[in-house]
């Protein structure tokens, strides 16, 4: 009997317990690929590139179909470790992807969010930060930056003001996965307060900067996605957790009202990848003790899974020629909140737009040609583990090579300093042929 039983156990797929600790760069690899051979049906490990002193930046995806985007299905993407002295969502992300894995066919919930959603989780951008601590500190230690000495959140071109830095392989690894992918809603993980912060994290007037906050055009979006993770975590809401700092009201803040900074992640995601992102700070000190990390894990489950569900709220689905082939570079959005960089369909012609229940007009326009509006409704019960679908079919025969389009991505250069108010964002067609144009000359 005792020779059956274990005989079965060495058949079924198991990954060593995770044990509540720091795993360093080789346990961390050992864990990931311990996984992604056991469970080899729901993930896909790769690397999205390495940093400065050569260690892969591996990001692990957990889905129905984790090595291919599937048309209908949203992408959603955890990132932790920026700084590498800031540990605790590097090791909550770990014991994540192991929740997910192992619940997977057991629990409903963990099941269905897998099956329709491509979970991407990145528990290290800055390993060398983090192999770099010698002496763990509350506050700061030597591992914050790179291997080059740069903070990789003040790394990325930013809306507001030129950043003329460097930029370091880790930030550009992550700029091209940006670009491989249709992310839709994101959350990149701290430490050293316990607060949700959403955009703007840098401003102009445009935005609200006289008012000391600086807002996006879903403003109402990015409050109820701080919310349902800081309203879920035991500690984040209540006052004066971390001593001697700020307070939050209910655990949320926006960036810039908190501390105005340049070259930020989150405002790079939002405004050049059409994917929503907040900044998770989970943990008053940077690198708490071991013995403290099963406490934040049970503070921050629930919060984390229920984030990962908000990648489906609002609307989907594909914009059509009249032949029914799926065209790319369509701007769609909401009429009354356009983008500085107009969101536009992918390469199969899918858009997602991250909504709360209420009635919209969405405008569907093809650059250089009229816009087609449709209202809709979205209702207060979201359909289960899925965005409202709605498809357009616009009156063009074949597909938009031969129609003249602007250059579909947007320069990245400072696009508030070319737009002296939000208006100016209400007529994205001329607003994007002056930028080209710009982009072009000085490219």
């Amino acid at each position: 009997m005792d020779f059956a039983c274990l005989w079965l156990a060495l058949l079924l797929p198991l990954v060593a317990a995770l044990d509540f600790r720091y795993h360093h760069q080789e346990g961390m690899e050992e864990f990931l690929k311990s996984v992604a051979q056991n469970y080899s049906s729901i993930t896909h490990l790769h690397s999205i590139g390495k940093s400065v002193e050569g260690r892969n930046l591996w990001v692990l995806v957990v889905g129905r179909f984790p090595k291919e985007h599937r048309v209908g299905i949203p992408e959603f993407k955890y990132v932790a470790n920026m700084h590498g002295d800031e540990t605790v969502g590097r090791e909550l992300l770990l014991h994540l992807i192991d929740y997910l894995v192992t619940r997977h066919g057991k629990d409903l919930e963990i099941t269905n969010l897998i099956n329709s959603t491509r979970i991407h989780i990145m528990p290290s951008m800055n390993p060398d930060g983090f192999e770099a601590v010698w002496k763990p500190d509350c506050y700061y230690s030597n591992g914050r930056e790179n291997y080059n000495q740069y903070d990789l959140n003040r790394n990325f071109p930013d809306a507001f003001e030129y950043n003329n830095v460097s930029r370091q392989p880790e930030t550009q690894a992550v700029m091209k996965w940006l670009k491989s992918e249709t992310f839709v809603l994101s959350a990149n993980l701290h430490g050293g307060a316990l607060v949700a912060s959403y955009p703007f994290d840098n401003g102009a007037p445009a935005t609200g900067t006289s008012h000391s906050r600086s807002l996006t055009p879903d403003d109402d979006v990015f409050q109820h996605l701080a919310h349902t993770y800081a309203s879920r975590n035991p500690n984040m809401t209540k006052p004066d957790q971390c001593k001697n700092k700020m307070n939050f009201h209910n655990g949320v803040t926006n960036g810039y009202s908190w501390y105005p900074l340049q070259g930020g992640m989150q405002d790079y995601n939002y405004v050049w990848a059409q994917c929503f992102e907040i900044t998770l700070e989970l943990s008053c000190c940077k690198y708490p003790r071991e013995e403290k990390l099963p406490y934040f894990w049970n503070d921050n489950k629930v919060s984390l899974i229920e984030y990962i569900k908000q990648v489906h709220l609002g609307i989907k689905g594909q914009v059509f020629d009249q032949n029914r082939n799926p065209l790319p570079n369509v701007i769609v959005e909401v009429q009354d909140r356009k983008h500085i960089c107009p969101f536009k369909t992918n390469k199969y012609g899918e858009y997602y737009l991250l909504l709360l229940p209420g009635s919209y007009e969405i405008n569907v326009t093809v650059p250089g040609h009229e816009p087609h509006l449709t209202k809709v409704v979205i209702p207060e019960k979201s359909q289960h583990f899925s965005a409202l679908k709605k498809d357009f079919v616009l009156p063009f025969q074949g597909q938009l090579g031969s129609l003249p389009i602007p250059n579909p991505s947007c320069p990245m250069i400072p696009l508030y300093k070319m737009s002296p108010s939000h208006s100016a964002t209400t007529k994205p067609s001329l607003f994007l042929f002056l930028l080209t144009l710009l982009h072009i000359f000085f490219k």
